[in-house]
């Protein structure tokens, strides 16, 4: 199969066609020695070692004679596709490469990768003789492939070639599945979807691409290991693992894109997974270290079939419930099934020397497919948060047409509150000042008792209460200045009428915080009733009005005039029980204290708390 892909690809340009100078070498004289004994024979290359010698470790020496009919001007090449596992190259007598420690067993492999040598011309003859010696671990392919010898140009095209295609390949394969299972890994941990329970799990669509492709890694990187880490067969046992580890991986994947993890029959498909995953182990130890391929090779096979009869049964259903994840993940399955039965036929059972495995390209279309679906999923989650963000902004502007509408109707119904509140006022100081003036009056009319002068004094009281209540709409809150101001200008001709003199001794304050507009009526209501009481009832001769600030913050305001005083405690007028009601609506201090000679009512204006 190589050697028809190469005639291929030559036939498609990709190699060069000069190969006429190109010689393979497939004539041999060897030598081997395995298990105790020792055989000489002629045999035609390849040579694999496991199938000749029963996978028994050994030794091989290889006389491979070569003519040439001129003596070359150029320097020459070697290609070995496959030597080792480890070797000692001799030309002519010279030794020109040594392929590992030939005394150090089950360690290093050189066989993996194709090898180069770079021969001079002054080494070579028309009769040469190449004499090759390989040591050769049981169970890890090793042997001789037909060296080709040949221009260096020629020969180094040819190994670059078969390198690209063993070694690179596999390694850009070995990178991408790391990516896409770092990828998987990232998207397990970071994703979460809702099970029928409404609980929270993460989708192990990615966490099984995620064991299926770093397991893969695992095993391809067995190729760019010349020097495993851990010695034969262990490291052959690590390999088989992986392998089935990928197996593995690769089935749940496909559950998963079909549905059928959901299904009850879950649970024996993941015993039947951890059966064939744990089953390696064993198998590949028997086989390493019994030397004998029996049990890997049917192993595998059991595996083949076994996916054979799966991916037939899960392509039948992507067909009848199609979609394009499980049809691409079907194909896929089925390509690679294809694969690895081609591999177990050509490779596994037949021991072809020369082949290598297929499956480490194929395996490259779950990655894909992973892909496929992480950028699918993407895209509806787009679309689904594209939708939500449009509903969201609908519902918000909904929202705010509602809010505005409500926004409005509450501004309206706080007009009316105000109106009403306002209202309110204005009718209870009607009602407590100036109604209870006029009432006052209409009981002096009807008793006959009252002098005209006393009526007189009544009305006045009444209408300074109007304009007072006039006032108290545009009083500043907490200018307490300003509303002694106000009260003087409207009460100072009455005081001069009564023949009482008016001393002002009234500090200019700055606004008083926690004053507003309700508590400033309430205290010019308190002033003018302590006031009116001194026009009414003191009979005095002089009224003294201060206002001073306190040194803790807020002020007092005293009332003062030389009558002829009264009892507090005995007298229960109305006008006292008002100006204490007052004075604790609006937190001030009222201290009323009186004798003949001097009443003083003191209101203390105390700072807001700070809470």
């Amino acid at each position: 199969m190589t050697w028809l892909l190469r005639v291929l690809l030559v036939g498609c340009c990709l190699l060069p066609a000069a190969w006429a100078d190109v010689m393979v070498l497939r004539s041999a004289q060897v030598q081997t020695t395995a298990g105790g004994k020792v055989s000489q024979q002629k045999v035609s290359l390849p040579y694999a070692w496991d199938r000749e010698q029963a996978s028994l470790p050994g030794t091989g020496v290889f006389e491979v004679p070569f003519a040439l009919k001129d003596l070359p001007v150029g320097p020459y090449g070697i290609y070995f596709p496959r030597i080792g596992n480890r070797a000692e190259v001799w030309l002519n007598g010279i030794l020109l490469s040594r392929f590992g420690d030939m005394s150090l067993d089950n360690e290093e492999d050189f066989a993996k990768a194709p090898q180069y040598l770079l021969v001079p011309a002054q080494l070579l003859r028309k009769e040469n003789s190449l004499h090759i010696v390989i040591e050769a671990d049981g169970g890890r392919r090793g042997g001789l492939s037909p060296p080709l010898v040949g221009p260096a140009a020629e020969v180094l095209e040819q190994y670059r070639f078969d390198y690209r295609w063993r070694v690179s390949g596999s390694l850009v394969v070995a990178v991408f599945s790391l990516l896409v299972g770092t990828i998987a890994l990232v998207l397990w941990m970071t994703q979460r979807d809702l099970d029928r329970d409404s609980r929270q799990m993460r989708d192990g669509i990615y966490l099984s691409a995620c064991i299926a492709e770093l397991f893969w890694v695992l095993r391809l990187s067995d190729l760019a290991l010349e020097h495993p880490p851990l010695a034969w067969p262990w490291w052959g046992v690590l390999q088989a693992m992986a392998f089935a580890g990928w197996i593995c991986g690769a089935g749940l994947f496909c559950h998963h894109v079909a549905g059928w993890h959901q299904h009850p029959s879950m649970r024996w498909v993941k015993a039947g997974l951890w059966g064939l995953f744990l089953s390696s182990t064993p198998m590949a130890y028997l086989a390493l270290s019994r030397h004998d391929k029996i049990y890997l090779t049917a192993w595998y096979g059991v595996v083949a079939f076994l996916f054979v009869g799966y991916g037939t049964a899960y392509l039948w259903a992507a067909v009848r419930r199609p979609s394009a994840e499980r049809v691409l993940v079907a194909v896929g399955g089925l390509v690679n099934v294809a694969v690895g039965l081609r591999d177990w036929l050509v490779i596994r059972a037949s021991d072809n020397f020369e082949e290598v495995t297929w499956i480490r390209y194929s395996s490259v279309m779950f990655g894909l497919a992973l892909l496929y679906i992480v950028l699918m999923r993407f895209w509806r989650s787009r679309e689904q948060a594209r939708d939500l963000l449009d509903n969201m902004a609908a519902k918000v502007h909904e929202k705010e047409l509602a809010l505005a509408a409500s926004y409005q109707q509450l501004e309206h119904l706080a007009r009316e509150q105000e109106r009403a509140a306002e209202r309110t006022r204005i009718l209870r100081d009607m009602h407590d000042g100036v109604g209870a003036h006029i009432s006052s009056a209409i009981r002096q009319l009807q008793s006959g008792q009252a002098s005209n002068a006393q009526l007189l004094q009544t009305l006045r009281d009444s209408l300074d209460q109007l304009k007072l209540s006039i006032d108290a709409m545009n009083l500043a809150p907490g200018d307490v200045t300003a509303l002694l101001a106000n009260l003087r200008y409207r009460l100072e001709p009455r005081f001069a009428a009564s023949d009482i003199e008016l001393q002002w001794e009234v500090e200019l304050l700055a606004p008083l915080r926690g004053l507003d507009a309700n508590a400033m009526r309430q205290l010019q209501f308190m002033v003018f009733e302590a006031l009116s009481n001194v026009l009414q009832h003191a009979q005095a001769s002089m009224l003294r009005i201060e206002l001073h600030a306190m040194p803790e913050g807020g002020a007092q305001l005293r009332v003062i005039d030389n009558g002829r005083g009264f009892e507090p405690d005995r007298v229960k007028n109305h006008g006292l029980a008002s100006l204490r009601e007052r004075a604790a609506a609006i937190g001030a201090q009222l201290a009323v204290s009186s004798a003949p000679g001097q009443t003083v009512v003191s209101i203390t204006l105390s700072p807001p708390t700070m809470d």
